[in-house]
């Protein structure tokens, strides 16, 4: 069985090496991304069909580095279609842009990351739209959570509801001390539609999350940090900055190393130990015959700092 394994865990780290898309453009049809055009901009890579969200490159040293900027301030960033559009666009973006190292997702409005989905907006939709919405917002952030590089939350003030379910689909999460967070779908009569009865026990375990869901009450920064819902917790107002600290660290790594080993963390967490271990190896073989690796022991070698090309 492991031989199988193998087999089929090779083919598809053939894939990671060759950064291909996580998904296809139809798994986003429900809401239609249409095509984008790259500016010539310096920081700017997409201009969104939703003004409420920018995807901007870093420049100079933190090139590689890429930020999701969310700024809805009259809804306090509450997801409705066209912000949805605009996340849409800017993931695919982002999983194919070839110089991507790192992602950052974050706010633009003080004291708010998200405040979940528009639900004024919601109050309009018949019933029909409604479930095409929540499966598309489910597979829109099924889609952030696949990208092949690593992700990171930085939370400034509330995150509630989808806005807490965005940030949970991240690989890492930072937030300030004065960060609100929450899933209060209970409290409106139904259940976190996308993703959060899945992410948050995985995060914080099932008793936990069984008693976040189940009252539907906020959480603060600390006490996040506290169960593990969040990495870091930094004074307010600090996110951002701790956000790019980390992304700047991650960012000198090799290309390769970060897909392979995020694969290898999130295809393994869910395999018996042999199969893990299986699937680490064909993941660490594949960066043997790279010029990075060949890169990275010449910089050891002659003590200074490694240029890696993703190669």
């Amino acid at each position: 069985m492991v031989v199988a394994f193998v087999a089929i865990a090779k083919s598809v780290g053939q894939q990671c090496l060759k950064r291909s898309k996580p998904y296809s453009n139809s798994y986003f049809s429900s809401y239609g991304v249409q095509k984008w055009q790259f500016q010539s901009h310096r920081t700017l890579i997409l201009q969104s069909a939703s003004e409420s969200v920018k995807l901007e490159r870093l420049s100079d040293s933190d090139s590689g580095i890429l930020e999701v900027k969310l700024d809805r301030p009259e809804a306090r960033n509450a997801i409705g279609k066209d912000m949805l559009r605009g996340l849409q666009q800017a993931f695919e973006a982002v999983s194919n842009e070839r110089s991507a190292n790192v992602l950052m997702i974050c706010s633009s409005v003080p004291k708010v990351f998200c405040a979940g989905a528009d639900l004024k907006e919601r109050k309009t939709m018949i019933l029909s739209e409604v479930q095409d919405f929540v499966s598309t917002l489910r597979s829109t952030f099924s889609f952030l959570e696949a990208l092949h590089i690593p992700t990171i939350a930085a939370i400034e003030g509330i995150a509630l509801g989808g806005g807490l379910e965005m940030a949970m689909s991240c690989d890492i999460r930072i937030c300030g001390e004065d960060a609100v967070m929450g899933l209060p779908e209970t409290g409106l009569a139904i259940i976190p539609g996308a993703g959060g009865t899945q992410r948050l026990p995985r995060l914080v375990g099932k008793s936990i999350a069984k008693d976040i869901i189940f009252t539907g009450r906020k959480i603060s920064g600390k006490d996040a940090g506290s169960i593990g819902l969040v990495n870091y917790c930094v004074p307010a107002g600090e996110a951002r900055l701790k956000a790019l600290e980390l992304a700047r660290d991650i960012n000198q790594k090799g290309p390769l190393a970060l897909r392979m080993a995020k694969r290898a963390i999130d295809q393994g967490v869910g395999l018996d130990t042999e199969s893990g271990l299986a699937l680490e190896w064909d993941c660490y073989e594949q960066l043997l015959d790279t010029k990075d690796r060949v890169e990275g022991l010449a910089a050891f070698a002659e003590r200074r700092k490694p240029q890696y090309k993703g190669e």
